[in-house]
């Protein structure tokens, strides 16, 4: 991770001061401290800049894997209301369009998932817990409906 944020040049600079320190016994001792100095300072900011960029990416693959989450929970949730529908009513269409949503939000992180941004991860694993709430409501009206008839 770190030889991602440091350059080659970066690298021999710092690779070449700490040799000069070495080697450099006719330098002061407060040239030799600035020197030091200067290396501590690279490295710490190479190490904060890659626990920046880890961060990122851990937050990233978070937020991927609680939209996928969302995905498997609507999907059992649609199939299961499929079933039950179909036993009531006797027809395929009523769970199809949640189903093609569905099937076109897994197919639009595969395609665009990697690009996309935290927010547009979060904006579709919303709509997706969105629809599971909607499926719901509309599998209480029938099993309401049904209620009396039982």
């Amino acid at each position: 991770m770190l030889s991602n944020l440091a350059t080659p040049g970066l690298c021999a600079q710092v690779i070449e001061a700490a040799a000069y320190l070495r080697g450099s016994r006719g330098l002061g001792q407060t040239a030799r401290m600035k020197l030091a100095l200067l290396f501590l300072l690279v490295a710490t900011l190479a190490l904060a800049a890659t626990v920046v960029v880890r961060r990122r990416s851990g937050a990233r693959q978070r937020a991927v894997a609680r939209l996928l989450d969302a995905a498997d929970r609507l999907e059992t949730r649609l199939r299961t209301a499929r079933a039950e529908l179909e036993a009531v009513t006797g027809e395929e269409g009523a769970t199809r369009d949640a189903l093609q949503e569905m099937l076109r939000q897994r197919l639009w992180l595969q395609q665009h998932g990697a690009a996309a941004s935290l927010e547009q991860i979060d904006e579709v694993r919303r709509s997706m817990e969105d629809a599971g709430a909607k499926l719901e409501g509309q599998l209480a009206r029938i099993r309401d409906a049904r209620a009396p008839l039982a």
